[in-house]
């Protein structure tokens, strides 16, 4: 499972990018001395990339977060530190990018860096989630974003859930939903994301099956 050097991860409230982000960030940190992980999501509070520090130091994974992250100001501002893994680039940086077109302005002060870098811009998509149950509707966002952030979406992760109700079926059956994402935006599927728990029954997917641990756990999970 390969992956760029600079790997941007974006997507609809409620996808499950940031749970991805984080599980991405263990993935690579076992084999690679140095993975950061950015998170840019100055638009929503809930669910921040920020708000699972301890996880991320405990793996050895370091965090570059806004700059009132954890305290009681909602003032969006992204810190000057994020420069510094264009500057002096080691190992892995993942940039967690907030909801929608909204959050993906932020993404686009950085466009200029990003075209003298190897990235890869990964878009999430989540059958089971308002405003992108339809192919047709998560295609939509995803150019919204483009357009947004000024760079390109490079390749889907499936990440259909239902939280605590997900099972193989919820899996398998997104299937052909992330395939006309794919057929529509000319993005390919890179990965199908899935509960670790369920992977060893899951026989229909695209791309590379990536198992996850659920870390993102809304009060209101089934």
């Amino acid at each position: 499972m390969q992956f760029s050097p600079f790997i941007i991860v974006g997507g609809h409230y409620g996808s499950g990018k940031t749970n991805f982000s984080l599980n991405l960030a263990a993935f690579l940190r076992k084999t690679e001395k140095a993975v950061t992980l950015v998170d840019m999501d100055i638009v929503n509070p809930y669910f921040r990339s920020s708000d699972y520090r301890g996880f991320l130091e405990g793996a050895g994974i370091r965090l570059i977060a806004p700059t009132y992250a954890g305290t009681t100001l909602d003032t969006p501002a992204l810190p000057p530190e994020i420069s510094s893994v264009f500057d002096a680039p080691e190992g892995h940086v993942i940039f967690d990018v907030g909801g929608d077109d909204a959050g993906a302005t932020a993404l686009g002060c950085f466009s200029n860096r990003f075209s003298e870098v190897d990235y890869e811009f990964l878009y999430v998509i989540n059958q089971k989630r308002n405003l992108t149950a339809t192919a047709q509707e998560a295609a939509e966002i995803l150019k919204e974003i483009e357009t947004a952030s000024h760079l390109r979406v490079t390749g889907l992760i499936n990440n259909t859930h239902l939280c605590g109700l997900t099972d193989v079926g919820t899996v398998e059956g997104s299937l052909s939903y992330g395939l006309e994402v794919s057929r529509l935006t000319g993005a390919p599927v890179k990965l199908t994301a899935a509960d670790k728990r369920l992977c060893g029954g899951i026989s229909r997917f695209a791309g590379e099956l990536f198992p996850v641990k659920i870390l993102v756990k809304p009060d209101f999970s089934f």
